[in-house]
């Protein structure tokens, strides 16, 4: 996962980085064809000036011939010659590369304008030399800067870029955060920060109104569950009243007390069943919020002395390997809560005169039982899922180790290995 300013920047700088490039071999086609026709344009003055100024100069031939010789010793790069027969008295230009006279070990690019001019009537072709190297210097210099500037402006582009995120994803930020601390179980509301930014009020909007929504809902469904778990209770403890009533009669056939014990099973277990749904509504409810440290050793062996008369009725061996002063932090009910479901759960399933060992750790509580074949993980924890052919269970328990585990932050796992069944809770 990226920040979002990253998306957006990594492919701004690669853009960059392109034209850059680009960018360099462009200015010196430019700068290069500027320079050249610059050139072009002083050689062009130069022929101009010079014709001009032997025209004024009004010399007889023999005087513009000597003039012209020391013109050429003076200005080998502007030398003017006679015409020939083979000269078809065209301009030409042209780019040549040779060694300059005041630098004979470096060779240098030169500009030639070739043209005709008249000099007492007469034709003559002048050749107008400039050196061009300096526009290779020039152009260099110029890309030089040029890139210095797109650097400058590229980290002072991200440099912007990144406080105008920072102010501008201020709030959102804000906002993220409490959205993160948001807990629905509260029923708070949260006060987004405004800002002057159209996207993010509407999106501040559409949130307030979806958790107001849940809020309701989740009230609403949290009364349902409330009410209907307490006003089941008293039908229930009143059909069992009269259940115990009717099966303590003497006037009841063999056939009609079989019905009527049938009958208090089922009101019993329905009774279970309302009392571990209600019990598991307070914990998603969060009303176990208290919390104390407490030495989850001296706990597990109080539970598991309440749980003797189990395990003798199914002749089940119990081996313990608890190790002493193991102090954690959490809520002392829901963890006896927690093994006693797993105690029940480990009974319920383990064949008469087979074994269980619980295991204690500063860091883990494991429980094993003997058993035949692995239990289908993914329904293991759900409500009213059932892994054996027992009924006599309400279905409930692992779906409530599970939710305390969930409520504690503890993690709870199960494998199956060497033919037991182990449930393992990490603190």
């Amino acid at each position: 996962m990226k920040p979002l300013l990253s998306k957006t920047t990594k492919p701004f700088i690669i853009y960059v980085l392109i034209v850059l490039t680009i960018s360099i071999p462009v200015y010196y086609l430019v700068v290069d064809t500027i320079w050249r026709t610059q050139l072009d344009e002083h050689n062009e003055i130069v022929v101009e000036e010079v014709s001009y100024r032997f025209n004024q100069a009004k010399m007889s031939e023999e005087e513009l011939q000597k003039a012209l010789n020391l013109w050429s010793k003076i200005q080998p790069e502007a030398n003017i010659k006679p015409t020939d027969k083979s000269d078809l008295l065209k301009d030409s230009l042209y780019t040549t590369t040779k060694n300059a006279p005041y630098l004979e070990e470096v060779e240098d690019r030169f500009r030639v304008f070739s043209t005709i001019i008249y000099l007492n009537e007469k034709p003559y072709r002048i050749n107008v030399e400039t050196n061009i190297e300096e526009s290779h210097s020039t152009v260099i210099s110029i890309a030089i800067t040029t890139f210095f500037l797109f650097v400058i402006l590229v980290i002072g582009l991200l440099i912007l870029n990144k406080r105008l995120s920072e102010i501008i994803w201020k709030s959102f930020k804000n906002n993220l955060e409490k959205l993160k601390a948001f807990n629905l179980n509260h029923q708070t509301a949260i006060n987004f920060e405004q800002t002057d930014i159209n996207e993010f009020n509407e999106l501040n909007q559409s949130l307030s109104k979806l958790i107001d929504h849940n809020i309701s809902a989740f009230k609403t469904q949290k009364e349902f569950t409330e009410n209907a778990s307490h006003e089941l209770q008293t039908p229930l403890a009143i059909l069992k009243n009269k259940l115990d009533i009717l099966l303590q009669s003497e006037d009841l056939t063999e056939k009609q007390y079989h019905i009527a014990e049938e009958m208090n099973r089922a009101l019993m277990r329905s009774a279970r069943i309302n009392k571990n749904l209600l019990f598991l509504a307070k914990i998603e409810n969060s009303q176990f919020e208290h919390s104390e440290n407490f030495c989850l050793d001296i706990l597990l062996e109080q539970t598991i002395d309440g749980f003797q008369d189990y395990f003798k009725d199914k002749g089940i061996v119990l081996y313990t390997d608890i190790q002493p002063e193991i102090e954690i932090k959490g809520n002392k009910s829901l963890a006896e809560s927690l093994i006693s479901n797993l105690l029940i759960n480990a009974i319920r399933h383990t064949l008469p005169r087979k074994n269980i060992t619980i295991n204690l750790s500063k860091s883990s509580l494991e429980i094993t039982n003997s058993g035949e074949k692995s239990l289908n993980t993914n329904l293991l924890f759900k409500r009213f899922s059932r892994s054996s052919a027992d009924n006599t269970g309400s279905g409930l328990g692992l779906a409530i180790v599970h939710e305390i585990c969930k409520s504690q932050n503890w993690n709870v796992h199960y494998h199956f290995e060497n033919q037991m069944h182990i449930f393992s809770v990490k603190f």
